[in-house]
């Protein structure tokens, strides 16, 4: 069959998550709360970290990266359906859809790669505690940002051109929320081989490389934990890792939960449900996670709303 960018289609349909019309006003009124509350509470911790001098620390810095991702992360989709569903709409054009599926690759790489840069700065802070400003700079912190930036760019025009090469033909409809990579290699109805190799390396070292790295920084802080002799010591150490921890399982379990439903299970709804787990659900928990196990975090949202402390 002939290979190329020779789509005759100009738009997809996303079927969303029910086709029930009683449910879309409820969906529709759920998403959007969720939706705001991700976009208020991120945007709460963005600003308490650069309003409070406090703050101004590598952990901080790459807690207010994350945030940034998560507001982006839910806007690539969630923005989408809710104009779908109050316009009674499940259209979304090519372009659109192609720009849907990049960012969306952007963002949850970038995501990947913040989470396993904060698992790398919580280790220097706990094993290597005397020359953790030396290593941990302005500079070297800037310079992990901008590398873990690059990467997820990188990522998301490697397979962006991949999926650009397709071909689609008259189904195109994507039984999702969203433009999901898989999901449109699915309906292309040109050789997608060199698609599937792209998209399982990607996930192989995008995903399992972090993965190793946060593995690796907890199994090196566990082992500095446990040499601490008092239990005070032991507890405060561990717990500046709590927060960052719940984070990293959220992530991790929901991602691999969306993967296994989608290619052990082949459901597709399931794994649309899956998505919404670390594509809403956690970039709205995790300025809750922070705010509410962190003290500094606390403090600076309190005295940036003026709120006593």
């Amino acid at each position: 069959m002939k290979q190329g960018n020779d789509t005759q289609i100009s738009e997809f349909l996303l079927l969303g998550f029910s086709e029930e019309p009683e449910l879309q006003l409820f969906l529709f009124g759920l998403f959007l709360f969720m939706y705001l509350v991700t976009v208020f509470g991120n945007l709460l911790i963005i600003l308490a970290t650069i309003t409070d001098s406090h703050l101004h620390t590598p952990m901080y810095f790459f807690l207010s990266n994350l945030s940034l991702c998560d507001i982006c992360l839910s806007s690539t989709a969630v923005p989408k359906m809710l104009v779908n569903i109050q316009m009674q709409s499940k259209a979304i054009t090519y372009e659109g859809c192609l720009t849907q599926m990049y960012f969306f690759l952007l963002f949850t790489g970038l995501e990947d790669f913040l989470l396993a840069v904060m698992a790398y700065d919580r280790f220097v802070a706990i094993c290597h505690p005397l020359h953790y400003m030396v290593i941990m700079s302005p500079r070297i912190s800037v310079l992990l940002v901008l590398g873990t930036w690059t990467m997820s760019v990188l990522n998301s025009l490697l397979q962006g051109s991949a999926v650009l090469r397709l071909s689609f033909c008259t189904h195109v409809e994507i039984p999702h929320f969203f433009c999901e990579l898989n999901q449109m290699i699915h309906l292309a109805c040109s050789d997608t081989f060199l698609n599937d190799v792209v998209m399982y390396f990607a996930a192989g070292v995008l995903g399992g490389g972090p993965l190793a790295g946060i593995l690796f920084s907890y199994s090196k802080i566990v082992s500095s934990i446990h040499k601490i002799s008092s239990a005070h010591g032991k507890y405060k150490a561990f717990s500046t890792c709590v927060s960052h921890l719940s984070i990293v399982s959220l992530f991790y379990c929901t991602s691999i939960g969306e993967y296994l439903t989608s290619t052990i299970l082949h459901n597709a709804n399931s794994s649309a449900s899956a998505s919404v787990m670390y594509t809403v659900v956690t970039p709205l928990l995790n300025p809750f996670i922070y705010s509410l196990r962190n003290k500094d975090i606390k403090g600076a949202l309190k005295k940036f709303l003026g709120l006593k402390i």
